[in-house]
């Protein structure tokens, strides 16, 4: 297959994970705690990046390495993010810390550096697990897709370019 469309199936792919996220909050009622919002970033970054690449479609062997790198940056940092989740929702109950204000208010009180590390030392929130599919919370799945995604789009960009069609 040719990148621009594997690229384009790893943004759709994006885009649905988002979807449904969007669904579970609005429809479902999960609300989403700091550190799913911080993975919810990180897909719309991945999907983000996979549109560039399927727009861009460059032929060069240099600008399909600079679109596989900003995927895989993107799908590690949605990788630990997701990772970080799954450390916290597995911690004793009891051994976070309460549940602080919502993150729009520390927003607009706290720098972004410290909302950062506000956020990904997690709290009673995000250790809450209230969603489950074949056994595995959301932030599992987020990872594994996340793994996944960014295999495809190393594999995607990163492979030879296919020889023009006579």
């Amino acid at each position: 297959m040719r990148p621009r469309l594997l690229n384009l199936a790893g943004f759709g792919a994006c885009a649905a994970l988002l979807a449904y996220a969007l669904y579970a909050q609005f429809h479902l009622g999960l609300e989403p705690c700091p550190l799913c919002i911080f993975q919810r970033i990180g897909l719309a970054l991945l999907g983000v990046m996979f549109l560039a690449a399927a727009v861009h479609d460059p032929r060069g062997r240099g600008a399909r390495a600079t679109y596989a790198t900003l995927i895989g940056v993107a799908a590690l940092l949605t990788i630990g993010v997701a990772a970080r989740h799954l450390y916290v929702q597995s911690l004793p109950p009891g051994t976070l810390p309460s549940c602080g204000a919502p993150l729009a208010v520390l927003m607009k009180f706290m720098p972004v550096w410290q909302l950062i590390r506000k956020v990904l030392t997690g709290s009673g929130e995000c250790g809450l697990v209230n969603w489950r599919f074949l056994g595995l919370a959301m932030p599992a799945w987020v990872l594994i897709w996340a793994v996944a995604l960014g295999a495809l789009g190393l594999a995607a960009n990163l492979r030879r370019a296919a020889a023009p069609a006579r």
